[in-house]
This record gives C-alpha cells, sequence and structure tokens, in this order.
C-alpha cells in the first residue's frame, strides 16, 4: 500500500469510528508505529484530522472544518460515482439548486449543455463553472463568502432563497446520522442549507460515506426533509437500512 493510500483509510477510519488508535493502525496496514506517527502528522498539517494522545480524531468531531481544497482532494473516486448517479436526477428543463461542497462542485463539471436550466447556487466555484454552459442561466444568492468553503451565507443569501422555488436541489452535507439528521460545523451554512431545502420540491443530497455516523455542531434539517441521498458502496449496508427507515431513499453508487 502506497502512504498516500494509506493516508486515505486512515482519514476514512478516523471519521467513520470518531476516532482511531494509533498502535491499531500500525497493526492494521503492517507498519511501525513511528510511521503512523509521521502519517498523523501529515494529516493533522494538512487540515484533514487532528492529532489526540494515543491516535487522532476527525475534525469535524472538534469543531474543526478541513479547507475546500484539502477536502477536494479525499475520496475523489467515491465523489466522481456519486455525481454521475446524480446525473440521473437533473431535471430536462426547468430550475435547479445547487448548494456549496466538493461533490455538488462535481455535478457541475458534468453538467448537460443540451438542457434549458436555470441554476441557483450559494458556491462561487460552480456559479464559475457554469457561467459558460450553453442553455444554463446561472443565479447566485449573494451574502457574505466564507474563505472555507467559497459559499455565500448570512442575510442575503437567506433573502434570496426565501423567494426561490427550484425543482430539485442537490445538498451537501458534513454529518449524516439516524439520530441527528443532517448537520454541518458552521451554523451560516447551515441556515443557508436549510433554506435551500425549504426551496425545493424535491432533495437530494450527496454524500459520500464517511459523513455517516458523524454530528456536526449545527443541525440543518431532519432525513424526513431529504427524497433521496446518493453516496458510495462504502456506506455499510446495516447504516443505508437505518437511515432510510427515516425517510430518504439511499442509493450506494
Amino acid at each position: 500500500m502506497f502512504a498516500e493510500e494509506r493516508h486515505q483509510r486512515i482519514v476514512e477510519l478516523t471519521r467513520t469510528n470518531g476516532r482511531v488508535d494509533a498502535s491499531e493502525l500500525a497493526s492494521t496496514f503492517g507498519v511501525s508505529i513511528e510511521t503512523i506517527r509521521r502519517d498523523l502528522a501529515t494529516l493533522e498539517r494538512h487540515g484533514l484530522i487532528k492529532k489526540v494522545h494515543g491516535g487522532a480524531m476527525p475534525l469535524d468531531y472538534l469543531g474543526g472544518e478541513p479547507a475546500l481544497a484539502v477536502r477536494d482532494t479525499v475520496m475523489t473516486g467515491e465523489k466522481e460515482r456519486i455525481v454521475k448517479t446524480a446525473f440521473a436526477e437533473i431535471p430536462n428543463e426547468g430550475s435547479v439548486l445547487i448548494d456549496a461542497g466538493t461533490t455538488t462542485s462535481r455535478l457541475a463539471e458534468i453538467w448537460p449543455s443540451d438542457r434549458d436550466l436555470t441554476v441557483v447556487t450559494n458556491a462561487l466555484p460552480i456559479a464559475s463553472a457554469l457561467a459558460f454552459r450553453p442553455r444554463t442561466t446561472v443565479l447566485m444568492t449573494g451574502g457574505k463568502v466564507r474563505g472555507k468553503t467559497l459559499a455565500t451565507v448570512d442575510d442575503w443569501a437567506l433573502q434570496a432563497l426565501a423567494s426561490t422555488y427550484v425543482d430539485v436541489a442537490f445538498i451537501g452535507a458534513n454529518g449524516i446520522s439516524a439520530e441527528r439528521g443532517l448537520t454541518t460545523p458552521d451554523i451560516g451554512e447551515a441556515a443557508a442549507k436549510r433554506a435551500m431545502i425549504s426551496a425545493a420540491r424535491r432533495v437530494v443530497v450527496l454524500a459520500d460515506h464517511t459523513k455517516f455516523g458523524n454530528d456536526c455542531l449545527s443541525r440543518f434539517a431532519d432525513l424526513s426533509s431529504v427524497d433521496l441521498i446518493i453516496t458510495d458502496t462504502g456506506l455499510d449496508h446495516r447504516i443505508a437500512t437505518e437511515i432510510e427507515a427515516a425517510g430518504p431513499k439511499v442509493v450506494r453508487a
């Protein structure tokens, strides 16, 4: 296993389990404890985990939030499969909301050029990616731009969303659990996501399997508010069943 593969797996285990033990990681990967300590130091330096005594925890559990560029390098294959599946949820015509996030941004990269669509978004990268797409009209919500996610939030964004109604909204989440629903670390983004869900006839959540079981600071929706969750095959079937019991259909791409 290459170091990069080991790093990705450590991040996945940290997010899935809530904590990882350095000695257990060394045994799992067949490397020395010193190698694991260097791995954890590298991952912390890149803003992906937080080192604690004897191991590490995910930043979301500690109120932190990795920067957009860092998150965009994690679970790339899974995110690509998710958006290819989500493509089928894009209407042939009409209006769509796209939330800020690294997975939702990948949906913008494969956006159809042969349909008359209006896209409302609070994400600068998504607006930029779609601005020159034929037959796509892009509307931005306005508001304060968060540096970590390049999402617009607060009053101006909420005012725009309050007078908006679309056919489908593609929403991201930092945490998904049967107990707490959908969560995110920032209260401003939580308010924007809540408004997006209220502004949509149909709600589709795009999230890789490492987001399940996490509970972040700010809750923005119950699972019953969601129609469909598209994730990847890394999600345990038991957890998918628990999520579906709360309302939304779960598709593992």
